[in-house]
């Protein structure tokens, strides 16, 4: 973990997390305070002797509750605020070792290249200045190469200061200047594999770049505009700016202290294999691989060794059907904090309106906004909308705030079709335009089931 941020986590106390989660999400204090402390728990690591650190884990949680209750939104927050690397994965998806599909070490190869990337923009924006200078200077050369056109192929050159003048202008974008580019001798192409999933060539590819990166490569001259030429320049300077093998450690340390794997839908693969069936790769076989995984151990990745020890990993369900008892007792443990978050009630759909920093609400009024069109929404429309979307929740398939979406859709979709014809307009949403438009679809528990 960078200094910066350990700096920054050094500010945000667990009242500011939860706080801070607070604008985003509606309730589930409980899960909020686990995981604020979670958080804060890494600045303590780090503030620990060196001795001592290594020996601290995290504490991982399990979070049980049902669809659409903000699970997955209060674990995606918590990376963001923490500037951390975040990745989601669907334990359904993985499968044991030895059969086809997914494997486990795949979340942290993910989360790797998360990582990578995040510190590829950081130290873009540190060599930012250095890069737009030598960019400039680049193009400069190029343009005093280069005559101004084809009458004035024999002239006399105009100054460096006359063109550098010109070019911050942006006068002489449409210049043609002559570049060198260059490209893998090698042109690796896959045959036969067409259609073949991700985790099949994945590795395949890695192998691949690997073996072109060994040839030299070809240069070839062409003439392009300086806008284009920029382009180039940009990539060129970038990469000789950026040392990728300090991007890469310092990804692989990011990953290590300050790592987030949020795995959703853990309880499909709660259960255990019974004598005298096959093993079911998608449950025990599952939890088995996944154990060492938590419990701290070495992934080998394309960008190096990655060692789990210390990423927080933050687990989901249902739980309706199993119990979290279900899973393996070696998993369990592995999960030690257990937060139950609570199935949302109509005042919880009335502030998930309109609370949140960009609540629904707000995101229909910024969209309609863009075709002229103002809309007001009632505080007994938001009510009755509220309303509405619990009913069809208790009757047909409770999938949480998820619901809200469908209904407003429903409930705007004549006047986000006619917004452009009705431009310079305000629309007020009353109790009775909701109940216009969505009485009868919630009346018939046949249509609600299907439309909402």
């Amino acid at each position: 973990m960078s200094r910066e941020d350990i700096e920054k986590m050094r500010e945000l106390a667990p009242r500011d997390i939860v706080r801070e989660l607070d604008r985003y999400v509606i309730g589930q204090a409980q899960a909020k305070r686990a995981v604020a402390i979670a958080l804060r728990n890494r600045w303590r690591r780090q503030m620990v002797p060196e001795p001592l650190r290594e020996e601290i884990a995290p504490k991982n949680i399990i979070m049980i509750g049902p669809t659409g209750v903000g699970k997955t939104e209060i674990a995606r927050r918590l990376a963001r605020l923490a500037h951390a690397p975040f990745i989601k994965v669907e334990a359904s998806k993985f499968t044991e070792v030895g059969y086809v599909g997914r494997d486990v070490e795949s979340m942290i190869r993910d989360l790797t290249e998360l990582a990578v990337k995040m510190e590829r923009d950081d130290a873009k924006v540190r060599v930012q200045e250095d890069l737009d200078k030598r960019v400039f200077e680049r193009l400069l050369d190029l343009l005093l190469a280069a005559p101004a056109d084809e009458a004035a192929a024999g002239a006399e050159k105009r100054s460096r200061a006359a063109l550098a003048a010109d070019l911050r202008a942006g006068a002489l974008e449409d210049r043609l200047v002559e570049v060198e580019t260059s490209e893998s001798i090698v042109n690796m192409q896959i045959y036969g594999l067409h259609g073949a999933p991700e985790e099949a060539m994945g590795p395949l590819k890695d192998l691949l770049d690997g073996i072109e990166g060994a040839f030299p490569k070809r240069q070839s001259k062409q003439k392009v505009p300086v806008k284009e030429a920029r382009k180039i320049a940009l990539q060129e300077i970038q990469a000789q700016l950026i040392d990728r093998a300090d991007v890469a450690g310092r990804a692989i340390e990011r990953v290590e202290q300050s790592g987030i794997v949020f795995i959703d839908e853990i309880d499909k693969i709660a259960g255990r294999e019974s004598s005298g069936h096959a093993p079911d790769v998608s449950r025990g076989g599952v939890q088995r691989d996944l154990l060492p995984i938590v419990e701290g151990s070495t992934v080998p990745t394309k960008h190096g060794m990655v060692r789990t020890d210390h990423i927080l990993f933050i687990a989901a369900g249902a739980f309706s059907v199993r119990k979290p008892s279900d899973l393996i007792p070696e998993l369990q443990g592995r999960f030690p904090i257990r937060v139950e978050l609570q199935a949302l009630t109509r005042a919880d759909f009335e502030r998930i309106l309109v609370e949140p920093q960009s609540s629904l609400i707000t995101q229909y009024r910024a969209l309609l906004e863009t075709e002229g069109v103002a809309v007001d929404f009632d505080a007994e429309a938001i009510a009755e909308i509220a309303g509405m979307a619990e009913k069809v929740n208790a009757e047909a398939e409770n999938i949480g705030a998820r619901r809200l979406h469908t209904v407003m859709e429903k409930l705007l979709e004549e006047l986000s079709f006619s917004a452009p014809e009705i431009a310079d307009q305000s629309v007020r949403i009353t109790r009775a335009y909701v109940r216009e438009r969505l009485a009868d679809l919630v009346a018939s528990e046949d249509l609600s089931r299907f439309i909402l």
